[in-house]
């Protein structure tokens, strides 16, 4: 008798449990409320922010999309390979016209869609409106100018048929759209010398394109203008931006180029982790190491479990390197 009396007080505190547990106010809003959803083609993943922003997660690269009365605005577009599918996520969130697409950097896994979404997308006199800071522009236009049709970084036929038809060359630009101000801060020479953080004003969501991604090492493009203390600096412009909630938690939210929706908390570990790197290697250096003393110390050892990629840009070796190069190794 004792036993089975445990046993149902046992059951009766776990059903209380359960119950006011699916009582809780939802976090639907929440950074991680609710797993993403599926959409199209099964490859693009629906994450809605707040109000009337939402996150795309693809292959290639995360897409933020705000919608309302005036369309719908993109912050970047993944590859050509995807567009297809990203756009019938879209049309999960609006059957608007896409009034703009904003490219955060130049890169072909955030811009290679442009012209397919700017074709499937537009309705009406009005041409889809893509803009990105001049700089942007400029290596599309040299680009098309002067690489082969096997250069795998750009979407060079976005250039030749669809230009960007609306680039800045300020420190901010802004402007509304669906009764929400969006501010574009430029922030040089950091992933490359043309990266844009996008501003969701009232809805509290920032888009950074590939200055901050959660999972991996930063890539700085050194040819394409990119430096570790421009990449810090941009971080830090994030952190100016940002404001937290609760525990330093929630908050602005922030969709990073790749990986889960971030909030500042994360956004500092990214940055005292690229800080703490680039002080070792900047350390070594004048110290009078060379790159293969340097790069056997492995001065980012203790955040490679974390951060570091098996293979491409986001190995251990590849940022190591690049820090030691933009700090003047030779």
């Amino acid at each position: 008798m004792i036993r089975r009396l445990a046993i149902a007080s046992a059951i009766f505190v776990l059903a209380g449990l359960a119950l006011l547990d699916a009582q809780q106010p939802s976090a639907a809003t929440g950074a991680r409320a609710a797993a993403p959803t599926a959409a199209g083609s099964g490859q693009i993943h629906v994450q809605h922010i707040r109000g009337n922003v939402s996150m795309l997660v693809g292959p290639s690269s995360n897409v933020t999309v705000q919608t309302g009365a005036d369309g719908i605005v993109l912050v970047d577009s993944m590859d050509a390979a995807n567009a297809e599918p990203l756009f019938a996520a879209i049309r999960t969130l609006s059957n608007r016209p896409i009034n703009t697409i904003i490219d955060t950097h130049f890169h072909v896994d955030h811009t290679g869609g442009n012209e397919a979404l700017a074709k499937l997308g537009c309705c009406g006199p009005q041409p889809v409106r893509i803009m990105a800071h001049e700089h942007v522009l400029n290596r599309f236009t040299a680009s098309a100018a002067s690489a082969s049709p096997s250069t795998a970084r750009l979407q060079l036929n976005a250039v030749i048929t669809l230009p960007i038809n609306s680039e800045y060359f300020t420190p901010t630009k802004d402007f509304s759209l669906n009764d929400e101000a969006i501010i574009l801060h430029h922030v040089p020479a950091a992933h490359t010398d043309g990266d844009t953080l996008v501003l969701f004003r009232s809805s509290d969501v920032l888009a950074v394109g590939d200055i901050f991604s959660p999972d991996r090492y930063p890539f700085i493009d050194l040819q394409a203008g990119g430096s570790v203390n421009g990449l810090i600096d941009a971080l830090n412009k994030v952190l100016e931006i940002t404001v937290p909630r609760r525990f330093q938690e929630g908050g602005t939210y922030v969709v990073p180029g790749h990986g889960r929706l971030c909030d500042e908390a994360d956004v500092v570990e990214y940055r005292d982790m690229v800080t703490i790197v680039r002080d070792r290697v900047q350390d070594l250096i004048k110290k009078g190491l060379s790159w293969q003393q340097i790069r056997a110390a492995r001065p980012s050892r203790d955040y490679d479990l974390e951060y570091g990629a098996a293979s491409g840009e986001g190995t251990p070796e590849k940022f190591v390197e690049a820090v030691y190069r933009s700090l003047g190794g030779k």
